[in-house]
């Protein structure tokens, strides 16, 4: 069986040079992994990406299979994390509003990448009706 860096044609120094090994990497990615996990983080990550800055309320709406409990839940995780930033306005009725930090922001183009990348897979049917296995091999 090929290499993985010989299939995509990465040269071995390339993957050296930025200072991995797979088990700093395989580290590396569940940690990011492990900040990203629960069911509602991607899709409040995607509703917040572009620098938009939305209400609580406005949440609950964009995403109304959620319960206020776990958005809540969801939110303050990422925002203990750094992703999320919850802004307080001192007011009557009290407001409150999350954008995504700098830090968060940058993972728009990673999450874009998945995006695209899920988007690429054929429909189970269709790598069988071509012959093929049904992983797409």
């Amino acid at each position: 069986m090929a290499r993985t860096d010989e299939k995509v044609r990465y040269a071995l120094e390339g993957k050296q040079s930025s200072g991995y090994t797979r088990e700093t990497a395989a580290e590396g990615v569940e940690q990011a992994l492990k900040l990203l996990e629960g069911r509602w983080k991607l899709t409040i990550l995607f509703h917040l990406f572009g620098g938009r800055v939305l209400r609580f309320s406005d949440l609950e709406r964009a995403i109304p299979a959620v319960s206020q409990k776990m958005l809540i839940q969801q939110l303050r995780q990422m925002e203990q994390a750094g992703i999320v930033r919850r802004i307080v306005h001192h007011q009557v009725p009290p407001k409150v509003e999350y954008a995504l930090t700098d830090w968060g922001q940058a993972l728009c183009p990673a999450l874009d990448a998945l995006l695209t990348w899920a988007g690429q897979r054929k429909p189970p049917g269709a790598a069988n009706a071509a012959g093929n296995d049904s992983d797409g091999r």
